[in-house]
């Protein structure tokens, strides 16, 4: 009890070199810290939805892009490892941005985020619908879509309301579903129902027909891409995880390197599995999952999987609007945004209510724009993914910027020398996938081939307009690029220069 009560006085003392006073319960441990960001990265629901897709473009080693994308995510993860560290304020990628650079810089970070993350909860409660109407034996539609839904939405705004404790237990909740619906069927499904060798992952099946593979392969990239983000949201409940300086950036790192391993089970044990491997690669079996399923776990063993992924994809999106609705309550803190005042209030149970309402209503409206019309789902989330890495690279840059400027991060968390060619490498990756994201496609539909960077262009375009129109950085006098005096204050503070 000691021992936790000096670890709260120094996570709030940290919080007040800072220049914030702690308005937050300090209910989450390492262990709740990795739950939340593990069921945000949901490998369970991101296995689910492109497991198709990524066989029908790349064939059998596609599953390769999570290895390749999952190492240069954990690059990434440390970098924002040192910068939490550093500023373990709630809200993630916001106020590192602020910290790194300034106020005009971080807003445009956040801004991006914020719609990307919306549209992110959108895409999960619609995938999460389809759930639940199997579980029932339904037709998934436009009616039941919307229903259910919004169903999910609610249930995770009330789960979410019940405080940083409820937050806690079911995020854990969550990460031992997650873990039953990827590892342990992963598991089962290629020591029990193995139909395919493990030479198949070599196997390109002629995707390519008569040209390069390589363009195959980076055509499934996205199979990766998909999957590794979610490890931030560690960060964006910092300021209600204890001893948050040393807990958020192992996390971080834990929820990368479990969601790696339980990402290559699952999509190794449906691969393996599969009776009919040709037919989805050729595309013909659009949907293979629900019948792998049907023919290795039997009806009754498919109704039970369906229980775990609908847990799963209720925590998933509880964990997104946590993540997001403290990112708001951020960037309202600072003056930053309309509303503020109203955005920037704690409730009584110690969680931005009116910031959760905003993360829960927005993707609902969504939703009923996707039930007028079907077709705009794609639209409305295709942009998310290149969105969510942008704002990563701008804190990768932002950091970079720092260091070449003299920053030395002060957290106990450290990676010391290593840490600019950690950073340098980190960006180089970013870049990398922000181009396979970006790179149109090649239907010849001018919409569909651009609408990731139609999407992007147009939340960027907006963003800028209000922000060289209303001007939110001029109505702010919160802390800004103050990295390197803030290490110093740190240093003096904790002492802290060790590598960790």
């Amino acid at each position: 009890m000691a021992s936790k009560k000096r670890m709260h006085l120094e996570d709030e003392a940290h919080l007040a070199t800072l220049g914030y006073k702690g308005a937050f319960s300090r209910s989450i441990n390492i262990w709740a810290n990795l739950a939340l960001g593990f069921t945000y990265l949901s490998p369970l629901a991101g296995v689910y939805s492109l497991f198709a897709f990524g066989l029908a473009t790349g064939g059998p080693p596609s599953i390769w892009w999570i290895v390749i994308v999952g190492a240069g995510q954990m690059l990434v993860a440390l970098v924002f490892g040192e910068v939490v560290s550093q500023f373990p304020i709630a809200g993630g990628v916001y106020p590192w941005a602020r910290r790194l650079w300034g106020r005009r810089y971080a807003w445009m970070a956040a801004w991006v985020y914020i719609w990307a993350i919306i549209v992110t909860i959108t895409a999960v409660a619609e995938f999460g619908a389809g759930f639940i109407a199997s579980l029932f034996d339904l037709e998934t539609n436009r009616d039941t879509s919307l229903i259910f839904a919004l169903v999910i939405l609610a249930l995770a705004l009330l789960a979410n309301f019940s405080g940083t404790k409820g937050l806690a237990r079911i995020a854990r909740i969550g990460l031992m579903a997650e873990l039953i619906g990827v590892v342990g069927l992963g598991l089962y499904l290629f020591i029990f129902q193995r139909k395919n060798d493990f030479s198949v992952f070599f196997d390109t099946m002629n995707v390519a027909g008569s040209g390069s593979y390589l363009s195959a392969f980076f055509a499934a990239a996205v199979v990766g891409l998909f999957l590794f983000y979610g490890f931030e949201a560690c960060g964006s409940v910092a300021e209600e995880t204890s001893n948050a300086a040393r807990t958020v950036p192992r996390a971080m790192i834990l929820t990368i390197a479990v969601g790696g391993v339980s990402a290559l089970f699952s999509f190794a044990g449906y691969v393996l599995a599969a009776p009919d491997l040709p037919s989805i690669v050729s595309g013909e079996n659009a949907d293979p999952i629900p019948s792998i399923l049907e023919s290795t776990l039997g009806p009754v063993g498919a109704k039970i999987f369906l229980v775990v992924a609908i847990a799963a994809f209720l925590s998933c999106t509880l964990s997104l609007q946590a993540a997001v609705s403290r990112l708001i309550y951020s960037f309202a803190r600072d003056g930053m945004i309309p509303g503020h005042r109203w955005l920037a209030r704690v409730s009584k149970s110690k969680v931005p209510a009116n910031a959760l309402l905003v993360a829960c209503v927005a993707p609902a409206l969504f939703c009923v724009l996707i039930w007028v019309n079907d077709g705009i789902l794609v639209a409305v989330t295709s942009f998310a993914i290149l969105g969510i890495y942008v704002s990563f690279q701008m804190v990768v840059l932002a950091s970079l910027r720092q260091r070449i400027k003299g920053w030395r991060p002060a957290g106990p968390f450290n990676l010391g020398v290593i840490g600019t060619v950690i950073n340098v490498l980190a960006l180089a990756y970013g870049l990398f996938a922000m181009v396979l994201l970006a790179t149109p496609g090649s239907s010849g539909d001018f919409f569909q081939d651009y609408v990731v960077l139609i999407g992007l262009g147009v939340v960027v375009i907006t963003g800028l307009i209000y922000l060289f129109t209303a001007r939110p950085d001029k109505k702010s006098d919160a802390p800004e690029n103050d990295a390197i005096a803030v290490a110093e204050q740190v240093r003096t503070m904790t002492g802290a220069n060790k590598v960790v």
